[in-house]
């Protein structure tokens, strides 16, 4: 028991490939600049939830005040970038949330993120690629007017509606992902690009109309609050899942010329680039039509055709269809990445961190992840499994922002030895020990001046009051450790009783309120420790320096986990109990294969100046990063 328990909270370096023999052989090529990191982000983050969501929250929650809506929900977004942004460029590898929970919480954590987010970019991808044909279908005269070997059709024996275009889709995303990291990343910029100027025409169009006809959104009875408050907060609750896409960019982590910089930059940009349209467009669109007069299906291109502008209805429908191919690229392209970090780490058989030695790409875990997707989208209809994506992305928020506490309070002090570099450890315990005993018997044997130098030395490092003072300082250290560690805790409890408490309406309103002011409690008592007591020194050399800090720390990240965990609280107990299976799956491999072909199954942990001696020492050169 005692051995599985440390097992799951063993945790890897950051620079973990310097301790594998032969790392160099699974790197990835360095391709990515700033402009392609926004393209990506842009591209996976901005789908055709813009086309529908515009109506739907509209009419339902926000009315005129949508626009507050997408800001609130960017603001929320941008906690966990700035999150994201910081571990990114300081542990800039493959695997995103995967890695970061790793090297800061243990591999357990790690697991079960790695594990959700498979489950999250499958379905993600397959729930794309069948919302594509309806949308191509519009081109060719209707619903049911695709070309027959692209159409939709029903096998009635099984009850199941197969899907050849998304499945065809998948296919050429996938081989076109296999070409290369360069070449993918720029097709998916060509078609972000596109998207956007659809984007861009409705918004400077819109604005027009708007202006000839006086706004008549903006003048209904109900005010720019028809619903209360409360209303454009459960908006901006909707509409926060149409900024998931940003962490796409961090799972290319591995493939940037300059991580450190452009890493930050391209999920800061991408973020605030889809803010900005999604703000746009919800002027415009929520500006022509009154919220209650709207489509909840095309609220865009018929908000056009009724001042009798039909054709846009086409551009609008390309817009989609871009929208959605560039969101599918988004999908399928992290995936094969954090199965080869899972594979490196030897969590996951090692055919899923072969790279090919062309392209530099993980061509093996990604035709996997094209073969699982394809068939989803082939034969199910993936729309009610939807929410189950909300859950990998929210469960990833949620521990990103718990490892910028860890790491800025409570970063790891110890480093993982492995096996091979064993005798390199106990040599070194050897040499330190000789070199104490030299230091203490040059004393007995040196004369003269030496010798009173040398005592005057070894006593003064030696004197008690010295050895007191070290002591106390380290016995500081130690107890600002323990208070930063059990104050983190105490936030993360306080946080899960204070939102489950809050959702859960079938108790009692006087029990509610009390276990809501249990869990404030706690959570208010661990934020204020932690603002009181210092941060960790050995964070500003904990990974890669001179990279992006996040700022605001306690406040911001404790905020970030409060956001998500109250919306995963909110998913619902359906989608919770189909995540609930995958997880206990996931649970089973990783005792039956993760927990004994990890690569620190027999590390030893020794400390990181001890362990950068040995790393540096000629007979370990083989394994130095």
């Amino acid at each position: 028991m005692g051995g599985g328990v440390r097992a799951l909270m063993r945790r890897k370096q950051v620079d973990s490939d310097r301790a594998r023999p032969g790392g160099s052989s699974h790197q990835l090529r360095k391709e990515l600049s700033i402009t392609q990191l926004v393209a990506i982000g842009v591209g996976s983050t901005i789908g055709a939830g813009v086309y529908v969501l515009v109506g739907t929250v509209a009419r339902e929650h926000s009315g005129p005040a949508l626009t507050l809506s997408f800001l609130i929900a960017g603001i929320a977004a941008a906690l966990s970038a700035f999150c994201y942004a910081e571990l990114a460029s300081r542990c800039p590898s493959a695997g995103s949330a995967y890695h970061y929970s790793y090297i800061c919480v243990g591999e357990g954590v790690a697991w079960l993120i790695g594990w959700a987010l498979i489950l999250e970019y499958t379905i993600g991808g397959s729930a794309v690629a069948r919302g594509i044909s309806p949308n191509l279908a519009i081109f060719f005269g209707g619903p049911d007017s695709l070309p027959w070997i692209l159409a939709r059709h029903e096998i009635p024996w099984l009850d199941v509606v197969v899907d050849p275009c998304a499945a065809f889709l998948v296919f050429l995303v996938t081989g076109l992902l296999c070409v290369g990291i360069k070449e993918s990343s720029f097709v998916q910029g060509v078609v972000t690009v596109l998207n956007c100027f659809v984007l861009l025409f409705v918004i400077i169009a819109g604005g027009y109309i708007g202006f000839q006809t006086g706004w008549v959104g903006y003048k209904v009875s109900g005010g720019f609050f028809p619903y209360g408050a409360n209303g454009m907060l459960a908006g901006s609750a909707t509409v926060f899942f149409a900024y998931i896409g940003f962490d796409s960019v961090a799972s290319t982590a591995e493939e940037v010329k300059n991580p450190q910089r452009d890493l930050p930059l391209g999920i800061g940009t991408a973020l605030s680039i889809c803010c900005t349209l999604y703000m746009l467009v919800s002027v415009v669109i929520v500006g022509l039509v009154p919220y209650f007069a709207m489509d909840p299906d095309t609220p865009i291109s018929s908000a056009f055709a009724k001042h009798g502008i039909h054709w846009a209805m086409y551009l609008v429908t390309s817009g989609a269809v871009l929208a959605l191919c560039s969101t599918l690229m988004g999908s399928i392209l992290p995936q094969p990445r954090i199965l080869m970090a899972m594979a490196r780490d030897g969590l996951l058989p090692s055919f899923f961190s072969d790279v090919h030695k062309t392209t530099q790409v993980p061509v093996k875990s990604t035709i996997v992840t094209g073969i699982c997707a394809a068939s989803l989208a082939f034969f199910m209809d993936v729309s009610q499994l939807a929410g189950m994506v909300s859950v990998g992305t929210l469960l990833a928020f949620t521990i990103v922002a718990v490892s910028i506490l860890i790491l800025r309070y409570v970063p790891p002090d110890e480093v993982p030895l492995p096996s091979s570099l064993h005798a390199s450890f106990r040599l070194s315990q050897e040499n330190d020990e000789e070199k104490l005993r030299d230091t203490l018997g040059d004393g007995d044997h040196e004369q003269g001046t030496s010798e009173i130098s040398d005592v005057v030395v070894v006593e003064s490092v030696m004197d008690p009051l010295i050895e007191k003072q070290l002591y106390a300082s380290k016995m500081d250290e130690t107890k600002r450790r323990k208070t930063a560690a059990c104050s983190i805790a105490s936030v993360c409890i306080g946080v899960l009783i204070l939102t489950m408490s809050a959702s859960a309406t079938f108790l009692p309103f006087l029990v509610r309120c009390f276990v809501c002011a249990f869990g404030g409690l706690l959570l208010l008592t661990g934020l204020g420790v932690l603002c009181w007591i210092d941060q960790d020194g050995g964070r500003h050399s904990f990974g890669h320096s001179g990279g992006f800090i996040c700022p605001f720390v306690p406040l911001l990240p404790v905020m970030c986990i409060l956001i998500n965990t109250y919306l995963l609280v909110n998913l619902g107990g359906g989608t919770w109990m189909r995540v609930g299976v995958w997880l206990v799956m996931g649970v089973f491999v990783y005792i039956f294969y993760g927990r004994t072909h990890s690569s620190l199954t027999d590390v030893v942990y020794v400390p990181v100046a001890q362990a950068n001696e040995i790393y540096g020492s000629p007979s370990s050169s083989g394994f130095v990063a």
